[in-house]
């Protein structure tokens, strides 16, 4: 049967609207991201992480070294023994969080997201200042599992992530948003504890003299990350609001908002005489609206068709993305601990020499940088990976894709552990700078492209928006697993070879073999759709078929 005349004209008319509309649709911008404030809030709360794992990674070598000699036992810190307490120390903190993960989602599903991000919080604020303040390593230990505990929330996070912006074309900014912070924080921490590390000696123009803090030299940067955290329990309580659709609506009180309301109010009204106008419009309201919040959460309504059923998460698709998501911070989390041992490692001269031999695989030492020094170069290095993530990654994630992005990245990841060791061969400290700085670059590099790739990848591999707090929950508690198991075998497999005489065992074995079977697993893997567009999706298709 032909078709008339007026009919294709219609058509034609139809499309070329269309795509007129889509062509004037402005392109994804951070401007453009919605519900702004509470993502900033959110990520202010992510900073708890970073900043209390990575605050002592300057000054690991020291601090274990100093409480080993205070032990009673009369014996000398060796670097193969500073190196195997460096990784239990760095492992006790991530199998804590592999233990708490899932009990924090679960209790996030019960009692909503916001409660399992403001205590948690508060325990980790605790946990800084005891940690700063321990003076044996059983102490330490304690605090550190303590800390571990408290930052075992960070699928939850991810969770309200998705559950703020369900819209996927802002997926890549929202998601990204998360782990730029997490590389803030790892600057802020790293440039925190190497400049704030025994603080009468680094700084003894400003600190000299107090005695205090020559009784507990590693206790300042901890008291730095316990008042940032301060600030940021203090926007989690007052500002961040409830996601868990069963804890939102009518009936359900944010005692924190009401009290934030309450102070402005108060505030205000102190100095009527100033803000008289601001007071009246803007904080004058009605007990259930706040409009001192910008882009507030719309109220969820019940839908109209009732959810689809939530599918199972036993599908080949979450299997290959959760083995992705384990496998980069199995040798990712050993880097961040083995790494700054590395820099602090006294030179080995014997290494340029007849001592080094088979083919150039038997030498020691490390770099011999202080805790300052190191901390500002890794914390410099970090901001290379802000840049990254913030102008370089969202272009290419629209132009190739996630997944090409995450198989790149991990590309990269055995050529820096490789090549890292050879550092010490060079003659000449300009020459191990630049080498230096070459690996490190490429490692920032490569993990800055593959984090917030994974976290895309996991929440698109949910097959319903009610499974994303249960798979964020199992990914935080596989990879809080494998940050434990890395340091802690790195940090055994580096002392073996410490002991043989081989510093570059561990780069050589463990690290590079861990990644090349990462690049083998990530050519295995799909990408999802975003489980809220696939309901969607799912429910027309069903109105559709009805």
């Amino acid at each position: 049967m032909a078709v008339k005349q007026p009919d294709i004209e219609l058509a034609s008319r139809a499309s070329a609207s269309a795509s007129t509309s889509t062509a004037r649709e402005p392109p994804v911008s951070w401007a453009r991201l919605p519900h702004k404030s509470q993502l900033l809030i959110l990520a202010a709360c992510r900073l708890s992480e970073p900043l209390s794992n990575t605050c002592l990674l300057p000054y690991l070598y020291y601090l274990i070294r100093s409480l080993d000699s205070d032990d009673g036992n009369g014996h000398k810190a060796t670097t193969s023994s500073i190196s195997r307490r460096a990784g239990l120390l760095v492992a006790v903190f991530a199998l804590a969080q592999f233990a708490t993960s899932m009990l924090w989602a679960r209790l996030a599903d019960r009692f909503g997201r916001k409660p399992i991000i403001v205590y948690p919080l508060l325990a980790s604020i605790i946990a800084n200042l005891g940690f700063g303040f321990g003076t044996t390593i059983p102490r330490v230990m304690f605090w550190r599992l303590v800390a571990g505990i408290a930052n075992g929330n960070i699928g939850v996070m991810r969770t309200m992530t998705a559950e703020i912006v369900t819209d996927r074309k802002y997926q890549s900014r929202a998601f990204l948003l998360l782990p730029l912070v997490f590389n803030g924080g790892n600057i802020a921490g790293l440039a925190l504890g190497g400049l704030l590390a025994t603080p009468t000696k680094s700084l003894p123009w400003l600190f000299g003299g107090i005695e205090w803090m020559d009784k507990y030299p590693f206790a300042l940067p901890t008291i730095a990350n316990a008042v940032a955290l301060t600030v940021s329990l203090a926007l989690a309580v007052g500002g961040l609001r409830e996601t868990l659709p069963s804890r939102t609506g009518p009936g359900h009180r944010d005692i924190g908002i009401e009290l934030r309301r309450k102070f402005f109010r108060l505030l205000f009204r102190l100095r009527a005489h100033s803000y008289q106008a601001l007071s009246t419009n803007e904080f004058a309201t009605s007990p259930t609206t706040d409009r001192s919040t910008i882009h507030e959460l719309p109220q969820r309504q019940t839908p109209a068709t009732p959810f689809l059923p939530t599918g199972s998460l036993r599908t080949k698709l979450i299997a290959m993305t959760l083995c992705g998501f384990t496998f980069l911070p199995l040798h990712n989390a050993a880097f961040m601990q083995l790494f700054p041992i590395f820099l602090s490692t006294p030179i080995n001269t014997n290494n340029t020499t007849s001592h080094t031999h088979v083919g150039g695989l038997f030498f020691t030492g490390g770099l011999g940088y202080d805790s300052s020094t190191i901390g500002l170069y890794l914390s410099a290095f970090g901001c290379s990976g802000i840049f990254l993530q913030m102008f370089i990654y969202p272009t290419l994630q629209s132009k190739f894709g996630t997944l090409a992005i995450f198989r790149f990245a991990f590309i990269i990841f055995p050529l820096s552990y490789v090549l890292t060791p050879y550092v010490l061969l060079l003659n000449g400290s300009i020459k191990r700078g630049i080498a230096t700085a070459v690996v490190l670059f490429l490692q920032v590099m490569a993990r800055t492209l593959a984090i917030p790739s994974s976290v895309i990848l996991l929440t698109n591999a949910a097959p319903s928006p009610k499974m994303l707090g249960t798979l964020h929950g199992i990914g935080n508690m596989f990879s809080s697993l494998a940050r434990a198991v890395g340091p802690a075998f790195g940090g055994w497999v580096s002392a073996k070879g410490m002991e043989m005489g081989m510093v570059g065992c561990v780069w050589w074995t463990y690290l590079t073999g861990i990644a090349i079977i990462g690049v083998l697993m990530s050519w295995r893997m799909e990408e999802g759709k975003s489980p809220h567009e696939r309901e969607r999706g799912e429910l027309s298709q069903r109105k559709e078929d009805d």
